[in-house]
């Protein structure tokens, strides 16, 4: 399935929204959790049908073949193909490849990549969603502890209006006298 400008444009809307997700402190289920919300928030504010672990067309590997994979969040569309997205905070061959079964079965994969950078693409037609998370270890020694700040927080400061040529020339301090040789 060729996903084209619809995929780029989800995956464009889907970051835009998870932009403003703040948090301090998760853990890394409680991240993966709040992220889903943020998914579920976003697929239900466009009017869609959305499911929360959602069978996929790709089966479990034997000797649970018989079962289905589960998608993070399935979403039903009336004016195009389902949108079906997958949160991780690692790079999992597994998840590439029920995104692609999922593409092969006429759905638009959106794959949010979450953690501290350093992402791999995944093959086409997936489209990725980046959302850059800090960690550090839990001072409980129990794993680590993921925060995450707004776009806004994190913009320079803004510098000064003043034009160059209204700038005020200061006058350099006074250099120390040289040492004397011993």
């Amino acid at each position: 399935m060729v996903v084209g400008a619809d995929g780029e444009r989800l995956a464009a809307s889907l970051g835009d929204r998870l932009d403003a997700v703040t948090f301090t402190d998760l853990t890394t289920d409680q991240v993966t959790a709040r992220l889903i919300e943020a998914v579920v928030g976003w697929a239900t504010e466009q009017g869609w049908r959305v499911y929360r672990r959602a069978p996929s067309v790709l089966p479990l590997p034997p000797p649970m073949s018989a079962q289905r994979s589960v998608l993070d969040v399935a979403c039903a569309r009336p004016d195009g193909p389902p949108v079906v997205i997958e949160i991780d905070h690692g790079t999992r061959r597994r998840t590439w490849e029920k995104l692609l079964a999922e593409a092969d079965a006429g759905r638009i994969p959106l794959w949010v990549r979450w953690g501290a950078g350093r992402f791999t693409a995944p093959p086409a037609p997936i489209r990725m969603v980046t959302c850059q998370v800090d960690g550090r270890p839990d001072p409980t020694g129990r794993g680590r502890l993921h925060s995450r700040s707004s776009r806004a927080e994190k913009l320079p400061p803004a510098h000064s209006t003043m034009r160059v040529e209204e700038a005020v020339e200061l006058p350099l301090p006074p250099s120390a006298p040289p040492a004397a040789e011993a």
